[in-house]
């Protein structure tokens, strides 16, 4: 193994020649998608990493210049895909992960085929005549509450991501993934996660790509998706009967089921 695949936990699994490139969410880890891989294995080539900061990444590799905007994730992934010689990749992104693959797409349109856009947003808080779905004051009161007590913060916030509190073994799972995560890492990606946006980036992607869009989901609103749709080029916009933000994991059948409609 060699600096890139270290620095960011790299592991390649299954047997297809074609490559799906899974990147995870804010607060998570490659371990967060262990509900849907399965199903892809046995005709993709599936690369599973970390972003620095998360998981088993190298910490030490950590840098607030580089971590302080989406691009430095972005960064990443590129840097991933030019090191493992990743060509025609699909990648699929879970919340802001959507975003990061998308700046990483419009960087090098080469590296992607399609774009799985799982629970994503191009911007978190309300601007005029777009709704995010946050006010800058709750995210700062969000923020506040961060900083004074994380663990509280994250048990919480990851229920309430996660949805589906008839099955609270689902915000528990979550829960323990933030509350694995560096405190003061996360602080930073919570903060250029919601304080991003990336609504005239849309219009600069070339590739294909899919939105899964949860009907009920508190980071993500209903009216996301069709924003996506009307401002990406090649989006195609998918409803799902899921609730909640996290739909690999709290119906994984469901986004299996759609991904593949997708890809075939």
């Amino acid at each position: 193994m060699n600096s890139i695949s270290n620095r960011n936990n790299v592991k390649v699994v299954g047997n297809g020649e074609k490559v799906m490139l899974f990147a995870h969410g804010f607060g998570c880890d490659q371990n967060s998608w262990q509900f849907v891989t399965d199903a892809f294995k046995d005709d993709y080539k599936l690369v599973l990493f970390d972003y620095v900061g998360a998981g088993k990444s190298d910490l030490s590799a950590y840098s607030s210049s580089r971590y302080g905007r989406l691009e430095g994730y972005a960064q990443d992934i590129l840097e991933v895909c030019d090191e493992l010689k990743l060509n025609n990749t699909i990648l699929v992104g879970h919340s802001v992960s959507s975003m990061i693959g998308l700046l990483a797409a419009i960087e090098q349109p080469s590296f992607f085929n399609k774009l799985v856009f799982v629970g994503p947003s191009p911007r978190y808080l309300n601007d005029e005549n777009y709704h995010g779905g946050f006010e800058k004051a709750d995210l700062e009161a969000l923020f506040e509450f961060m900083d004074s007590n994380y663990l509280g913060w994250s048990s919480q916030l990851a229920p309430a991501i996660m949805g589906n509190p008839d099955r609270p073994e689902l915000g528990e799972f979550l829960t323990s993934s933030f509350c694995s995560t560096n405190p003061d890492i996360a602080r930073e990606f919570a903060r250029v996660t919601f304080f991003s946006d990336n609504r005239k980036d849309l219009q600069n992607l070339k590739v294909e790509s899919l939105t899964l869009q949860c009907n009920d989901d508190i980071i993500a609103p209903l009216n996301i998706g069709s924003y996506i749709l009307e401002n990406t080029p090649l989006n195609k916009l998918h409803i799902m009967e899921a609730s909640g933000h996290c739909p690999h994991i709290s119906h994984p059948q469901e986004t299996i089921a759609a991904i593949k409609a997708f890809l075939n």
